[in-house]
């Protein structure tokens, strides 16, 4: 063995693809029981495809990254689309011309838009927090309707105890563009996420173990180099303290006799019920199947690491567990949880890419590697 790579997502799985392509002998551990990570997708007992873990929507303006992922799946174009609830009503997430327009019975063109947004919003300098982002965007009404509840039923914090970069992620908008993202590339696997990972480690030199532990697995690698996809504060035995991951719960519901059961595919709850959102997962895979199954998602702490909190306190403390990462030279860290930060999946695999291409140049000439056995699991 070459490299031992814990984690079969998708920073994982791509430095072991291209590790394995380069000549080396690579072996994948994962502690679950699936590959592909948090992006897993699977068919329900109604033979709906699902995202187990929430909606994983592809979208990239690498046409590196494209390219990569084009090698192990086809593509169903796909532009996401996102309602908010606010007062009973739907309004197009993130706000543009249309969501102001209907939600103050106004009829501004993309000027008006502007100059309205110039009245309300309540510039802030230095921007340090989300709501400080967000006020000076689109002043507090807004805020108050469209983002502060959302964010305090995601975070568990509110708007002014999360770092700017949170709020950064959405956009705000003069026209009518309704589409949530505006990348080159937008698009799902066609056959899925779990069938496009299936193909990225399907390959002679890549050994892959599920359900199996990290710590048992390295003590018996020897000295071969690590690549670490895992929570960096678990890595080193939590020695600084916890860094708090914001987990997910959900809710799946069936409807066997709904085409359709919701008007895009994802519709936020900014201020109503307990949940952030509900996902129909039809609209996203564009499967054709007579019933639905759609997904409640109720944000918690414990559980599966999804998100990593971005704040002042929270960073500082990563930097000291950096520090460790960066004095151990046996040991390559990537991904969100490793580096933590909020990654969306196109960074995801640009960064694997970047450190793979890193690696394979300190390593010199590809060596032949032995062959090795793909293991569907293990205990």
């Amino acid at each position: 063995m070459d490299y031992l790579v814990v984690g079969a997502g998708f920073s994982g799985a791509v430095c072991a693809r291209q590790l394995a392509d380069a000549g080396r002998w690579v072996r994948v551990v994962d502690r679950r029981t699936h590959i592909a990570g948090n992006a897993h997708d699977r068919y329900d007992d109604h033979g709906v495809l699902v995202h187990s873990y929430g909606p994983h929507i592809f979208h990239t303006n690498s046409a590196a990254v494209f390219d990569f992922l084009s090698r192990f799946t086809a593509w169903r174009p796909y532009e996401h689309r996102v309602l908010a609830t606010v007062d009973g009503r739907h309004f197009p997430i993130p706000i543009n011309r249309t969501t102001i327009n209907a939600m103050y019975g106004m009829q501004l063109d993309e000027e008006g838009v502007r100059a309205f947004l110039e009245r309300v919003r309540e510039p802030r300098d230095p921007i340090r927090t989300s709501e400080d982002a967000v006020l000076a965007s689109v002043g507090r009404d807004l805020c108050d309707k469209f983002f502060r509840g959302y964010t305090r039923k995601q975070w568990d914090l509110d708007l002014s105890e999360l770092s700017a970069s949170v709020a950064a992620r959405i956009p705000t908008r003069h026209n009518d563009d309704d589409r949530y993202f505006t990348d080159r590339y937008q698009a799902m696997p066609r056959d899925g996420y779990t069938k496009l990972f299936e193909r990225m480690l399907d390959h002679p030199n890549i050994e892959l173990k599920l359900a199996t532990d990290f710590k048992n697995e390295r003590a018996s690698s020897g000295s071969a180099p690590v690549i670490y996809t895992g929570p960096i504060d678990e890595y080193f035995g939590f020695c600084y303290g916890r860094l708090p991951y914001r987990s997910l719960r959900f809710e799946f519901a069936h409807h066997a006799a709904v085409r359709q059961y919701q008007p895009v595919a994802q519709v936020n709850f900014p201020n109503d019920h307990d949940y952030t959102r509900i996902t129909e997962f039809k609209q996203l895979t564009g499967q054709d199947h007579p019933g639905t199954t759609i997904a409640r998602e109720y944000p918690c702490w414990g559980g599966e690491p999804c998100y990593p909190v971005p704040n002042p306190a929270n960073e500082a403390l990563y930097r000291r567990y950096d520090a460790l990462a960066q004095a151990d030279t046996g040991v390559h860290f990537v991904g969100r949880l490793a580096q933590y930060r909020y990654l969306n999946m196109d960074q995801a695999v640009g960064g694997a890419l970047a450190l793979a291409r890193k690696i394979l140049l300190g390593d010199g000439p590809s060596v032949a590697a032995p062959q090795a056995q793909v293991v569907a699991s293990a205990t």
